[in-house]
C-alpha cells in the first residue's frame, strides 16, 4: 500500500481490460486517476458501478487534439496535478496482409495507436510534475512482424521511437518514458484478433498463440497492469527509455 500516495495518474483506453485492472492497482496504492475512453456507453456504466472519490472519468477521443486538451484539462480541474500518464488506448484493426488491408482501417489505427501518444506526450507531458513517470503501451508487435496484422505492428513500432524521444527530451525534469510489451493478454481484444483470423475456429487460434508462449498461456490483465505499477512508481526512478516485455518468454526464450 502507498506506492502512488498522493500521486495522480491518467489512463487512455481506460475502459479496456488493462485500463480497469491498472486503475485499480493504482487506486490501491493511493494514486487519484481518470479514466479516459472513447466508449461512453462503458463510462457510464463504470461510473454506475465504481463509485470513489478518487476516480474519475472522461469521454474523449485520444486521437483528437481538442479530446486530448479536454481530458488534460479535466485531470488538472478533478485532482489539481499529473504525476502518471499511462497512454494505453488502442485498436487492433483488422487481420488480412498488406495488400488487402484496407487503407480505412489502416488510417483508423494511426489515428488511435501513434497519433493518440504523439497527442499525448505532446499536450500531456508538458504540465506533468517532475519526476513524473509516463508508460506507453506497445505490443510484441512492436518488437517483432506479425503476418496479417500490418498496421497494428507498424504503430506498435513507431510508440517505440516516440518513446525514446520523449524519454531524451523530458530527462531535465526527471520525467521518465517507457513502453511496455504485452504478449497475448486475455482480453477482448485478443477475442476479436482470434475470431478474425479465423471466424470457424477462433479456439484454435488461441491455442497456436498459447503454444508460442514458453510460459504457456496468455497474460492477466493484472498481470500487466503490475509491470505498469512499478513502472508508475519511484522503484523505477532510475529507468528511461526502455522496452518492458510483459510476453511469458514468448521474444526471448
Amino acid at each position: 500500500m502507498g506506492r502512488l500516495k498522493d500521486k495522480v495518474a491518467i489512463i487512455t483506453g481506460g475502459m479496456g481490460g488493462i485500463g480497469l485492472a491498472t486503475a485499480a492497482l493504482f487506486m490501491n496504492e493511493g494514486a487519484k486517476v481518470v479514466l479516459v475512453d472513447s466508449n461512453k456507453a462503458a463510462i457510464e456504466k463504470s461510473k454506475a458501478e465504481l463509485q470513489d472519490k478518487s476516480l474519475s472519468f472522461c469521454h474523449a477521443d485520444v486521437s483528437k487534439k481538442e479530446d486530448t486538451i479536454k481530458f488534460l484539462n479535466h485531470t488538472l480541474e478533478a485532482f489539481g496535478k499529473i504525476d502518471i500518464f499511462f497512454a494505453n488506448a488502442g485498436i487492433e484493426g483488422v487481420s488480412k496482409s498488406i495488400e488487402e488491408y484496407p487503407e480505412l482501417v489502416f488510417d483508423q489505427v494511426i489515428a488511435v495507436n501513434l497519433k493518440g501518444v504523439w497527442l499525448g506526450c505532446q499536450y500531456i507531458i508538458p504540465k506533468m510534475e517532475q519526476g513524473g513517470s509516463v508508460i506507453i503501451t506497445s505490443s510484441v508487435a512492436g518488437l517483432k512482424g506479425f503476418p496479417g496484422l500490418g498496421a497494428y505492428v507498424a504503430t506498435k513500432h513507431a510508440v517505440v521511437g516516440i518513446m525514446k524521444v520523449a524519454a531524451a527530451e523530458n530527462a531535465s525534469r526527471k520525467i521518465r518514458v517507457n513502453t511496455i510489451h504485452p504478449g497475448p493478454v486475455d482480453n477482448e481484444m485478443m477475442r476479436r484478433i482470434e475470431t478474425d483470423m479465423s471466424p470457424d475456429s477462433p479456439t484454435e487460434v488461441m491455442k497456436g498463440f498459447e503454444a508460442a508462449v514458453p510460459l504457456g498461456r496468455y497474460a492477466t490483465s493484472k498481470e500487466v497492469g503490475e509491470m505498469t505499477l512499478f513502472l508508475a512508481s519511484d522503484e523505477s526512478k532510475y529507468i528511461t527509455g526502455c522496452t518492458h516485455l510483459v510476453d511469458g518468454g514468448m521474444l526471448n526464450v
